[in-house]
């Protein structure tokens, strides 16, 4: 579960992580409002649950109150990366000197918790660790507990501020990484902390993405929650089980398991194409999970082809195949679909698919992500 960075802000207040004085608007007359009664410059930021707002033109720094009212009119207006924007903050300026990148992030890879920190804040972290490793330091933190006194000596070491700053910024690593545990955090950033002219440390963003399962334990933060800014296909996914996330490809993709399910996503990008999900069915899906999921993705107007890859142990493959006839039956689908099955009666259910028409069969994750890029392709050529 995501929630805004206003919201973020309200829990950093709480603890006192220095940030900007602001407030929510849903109007431009509102937004004008906030501007004026702050004073100064102003920016306007749009709430919404995207990454990379600045650059679409979802943050505008406004020189005087008017401005502030059209900038928060011409944000309101316009969907955000395809998601609209009901909700803009307006907070004061700042005089930044430096941006710093902190945040805290789940690695399944390693199973911990890793801090990320680079004095070269305001930009793409992945970018950074990918072309320049040397400027992000990375600490694993143990699962449940404080972050220790030598990890914040190693934090000051690295970050090159003034021997005056190390103090704040101690406390704000501190308090970041026990916020992370309380909230059961996949991710908590901060995007930049800033210093200013003035030599102080400021939040100037805040993300915080809660781990689902802690739902029943995390009152507090689903208090926040605002299903009206959410994904409108993933809030369907939620209502019916299934564990789905929407991205900004054409491919739909359908496993069973997670580490299947990102194992043919990357498969598809490495045949050029971009995957629309991510979508698992889980072990031993039934016939009505598959049809759930392939009614569900039908609902995204982007998926040029569908690529349903199982194998199957709990699953069963002729399980699987019954799902996918069910909606055939009902619901053609107009994209080509390819399918692989492999494992726990994977006969059975290929020999179920093959009375189809317009099903494709794979013979491996490979082979299927290969077909289905092609596939998808023409498709769009021919629309």
């Amino acid at each position: 579960m995501k929630i805004h960075e206003y919201q973020t802000k309200i829990l950093f207040r709480e603890v006192n992580i220095p940030v900007l004085e602001g407030r929510v608007a849903v109007s431009a007359d509102e937004a004008y409002a906030i501007s004026k009664e702050l004073g100064g410059v102003t920016v306007v930021k749009a709430q919404v649950h995207v990454g990379g707002r600045g650059k679409a033109g979802g943050v505008k720094v406004a020189k005087t109150p008017e401005e502030a009212k059209e900038y928060a009119k011409t944000i309101l207006s316009q969907p955000l990366k395809g998601l609209p924007v009901r909700k803009v903050l307006v907070e004061s300026g700042a005089d930044i000197q430096q941006e710093i990148y902190l945040g805290i992030v789940l690695d399944r890879v390693s199973k911990s918790n890793i801090l990320l920190f680079t004095p070269e804040g305001g930009i793409d972290v992945e970018t950074l660790a990918i072309e320049r490793p040397e400027a992000l330091l990375k600490l694993p933190l143990t699962a449940g507990q404080a972050i220790s006194d030598a990890q914040l000596d190693t934090i000051c070491e690295f970050s090159k501020l003034p021997v005056s700053l190390h103090p704040p910024l101690r406390d704000i690593v501190k308090k970041l990484v026990d916020l992370y545990i309380k909230f059961d955090g996949e991710l908590l950033e901060i995007n930049p902390l800033v210093v200013t002219k003035a030599q102080q440390l400021v939040a100037l963003d805040g993300k915080l993405v809660m781990d689902d399962n802690a739902e029943f334990r995390q009152s507090r933060i689903l208090a926040f929650a605002e299903p009206e800014d959410s994904d409108p296909l993933e809030l369907e996914a939620k209502k019916r089980k299934l564990a789905y996330v929407r991205l900004e490809g054409s491919i739909g993709i359908i496993g069973n398991g997670a580490g299947l399910v990102m194992g043919t996503m990357d498969e598809v990008q490495r045949a050029g194409g971009k995957p629309a999900d991510f979508l698992d069915l889980g072990g031993g899906a039934r016939a009505d999970v598959v049809t759930n999921a392939l009614q569900l993705l039908m609902m995204d107007s982007n998926i040029k082809g569908l690529l349903i890859n199982i194998f199957g142990g709990i699953t069963r493959c002729d399980e699987v195949a019954k799902g996918i006839i069910s909606v055939l039956e009902t619901q053609p689908i107009p994209v080509p679909i390819v399918v692989r099955l492999e494992g726990t009666h994977a006969a059975e259910g290929l020999a179920l698919l093959a009375t189809v028409k317009g099903l494709h069969s794979a013979s491996s994750m490979q082979d299927g992500a290969s077909k289905i890029v092609a596939l998808a392709a023409a498709y769009t050529k021919e629309a």
